[in-house]
């Protein structure tokens, strides 16, 4: 049997290939939008892939299913379990075979059995891995974000994403449920998840790639949660606000991504162009650091640094529905990470793209350059007084657990649809809890107008680190 991990760092996301080297049949399971890494180690090993599957519905990324399935004409074995509203809307295309709990899928000596776990999601299925030709006896489970290593899947998803009222109290019991389940199976037991550490599809996930049953039962906190009612209060408890797009990729993998055939090629334009693009109202991201943009950038500009964390800022403040520009570093590599990382989250309509020299020939050409204006989070309290407005852009369990006084609370996935409620008429000091997120934050209220924002840098962690006093609620 071939097993291969594939691990995206950026989505901290989990996807499996499963081949019968007898026959040179393999299944992919849980397959990111970015189908070429299967499709070489497929090649590399002599393998067909003739199957694909995923564990359910994803919220963090956009399926792969239907692009790795449209290229190699692979069957799709997509759950037919949960309630009607949460099945796939495809699922009456040629190359889709539904499944439910107790189905097989077998690529040549391999069985994949499926198991209903609902709790992350109503559809949600693991899958039972048997190696058909040195035994009948499973070897381990593909547990999806049913169970990760140190932590389970958070149940709290369809109703903070997908806006289901009343869906998280249900969700966590149907979890508990799964777990009395799991907890039975035998210890040797290999468990493959779908996540690993920095994922939001969890609270606390450990950044090992692989556990077994019996180690899970002896570290995993669930685990040793007997009572029911104690397990929903723990599980629901703590989670962080899920990324502004979660709500968008559900509703895309239900109904069915597009699928692209290779990621878009924009055309690089000129300053020209770019002027032409802000004038009408459009977007440009500036991908350049904090730090650079702070110091100067074109006017209208986005700043969402090209780090770890930029699929989660662009699913955070950029519309699906409007097209956008990138100014980018050269070399070429950064164009490609950036459109990557859009398109792994659905962000397709990228129209075009600048090397960040473009903003040296805005500024020699003497068009109007920007800045973002610091304060340290230190000397935050000698500017706070009737004539500001705090704002605080971190989640609200951050909040929860501690935040300053006179601040006024709107989540950085908010912002967007909530810019009504910052003033136009004071200064906006805007401050997170280390500096990052506050930047963009500040970024966007100066993209739309806001003529006098600063950034906490440091943010409340430097306040906290003055001496300066903090309310919890």
């Amino acid at each position: 049997m071939l097993f291969r991990l594939f691990y995206d760092q950026q989505l901290a996301q989990a996807s499996y290939l499963i081949g019968c080297q007898a026959t040179g049949e393999g299944i992919v399971v849980d397959p990111t939008r970015d189908i070429e890494p299967y499709l070489a180690v497929a090649a590399d090993e002599g393998m067909r892939i003739t199957a694909v599957t995923e564990t359910h519905i994803h919220a963090d990324f956009v399926s792969g299913a239907r692009e790795l399935s449209a290229k190699t004409q692979a069957t799709m074995y997509l759950s037919d379990s949960g309630p009607d509203e949460w099945k796939y809307a495809f699922r009456a295309d040629p190359l889709v075979t539904p499944i439910v709990h107790g189905d097989r899928i077998s690529i040549g000596n391999i069985i994949l059995e499926a198991v209903h776990t609902p709790g992350h999601t109503p559809e949600h299925l693991s899958f039972l891995v048997t190696d058909g030709a040195t035994s009948t006896e499973p070897m381990g489970i593909l547990t999806g974000d049913f169970v990760f290593v140190g932590d389970v899947g958070r149940p709290d998803l369809l109703e903070k994403a997908a806006r289901v009222a009343g869906a998280s109290d249900g969700a966590a019991r149907q979890l508990f449920k799964s777990l009395t389940w799991f907890r039975q199976l035998p210890a040797h037991w290999q468990v493959w998840p779908g996540h690993g550490a920095g994922s939001a599809c969890g609270k606390g996930i450990g950044a090992v790639p692989q556990s077994t049953v019996g180690y899970e039962l002896r570290t995993n906190w669930a685990m040793g949660i007997d009572d029911e009612q104690a397990f929903v209060d723990q599980v629901l408890f703590g989670q962080p606000e899920p990324p502004a797009y979660f709500g968008v990729m559900k509703i895309l993998n239900r109904d069915g991504p597009t699928v692209l055939d290779g990621f878009p090629s924009p055309a690089m334009i000129g300053v020209g162009d770019l002027e032409h693009v802000l004038a009408g109202g459009g977007i440009v991201v500036d991908t350049r650091s904090i730090e650079a943009f702070a110091a100067e950038h074109i006017p209208g500009c986005l700043n969402i640094p090209l780090d770890r964390a930029f699929a989660t800022s662009a699913g955070s403040i950029l519309p699906y529905d409007k097209d956008f520009v990138l100014l980018v570093d050269e070399p070429m590599p950064s164009l490609d990470l950036a459109i990557r990382s859009l398109v792994m989250i659905g962000l397709d309509r990228v129209s075009g793209y600048l090397h960040t020299s473009a903003v040296n020939e805005w500024k020699e050409s003497g068009r109007r350059m920007a800045f973002v204006p610091q304060v340290r989070g230190e000397d935050l309290q000698e500017r706070l007084g009737k004539e500001t407005f705090l704002l605080d852009v971190r989640g609200e369990t951050e909040w929860r657990a501690g935040h300053i006084d006179s601040a006024t609370l709107i989540p950085l996935p908010e912002l967007r649809r909530r810019l009504q409620e910052v003033p136009r008429d004071r200064p906006v000091l805007v401050h997170c809890q280390g500096g990052g997120r506050s930047a963009i934050a500040a970024s966007v209220l100066l993209a739309n107008g806001w003529p006098d924002v600063s950034n906490v840098s440091g943010g409340f962690s430097a306040w906290l680190q003055a001496g300066r006093p903090a309310l919890s609620s």
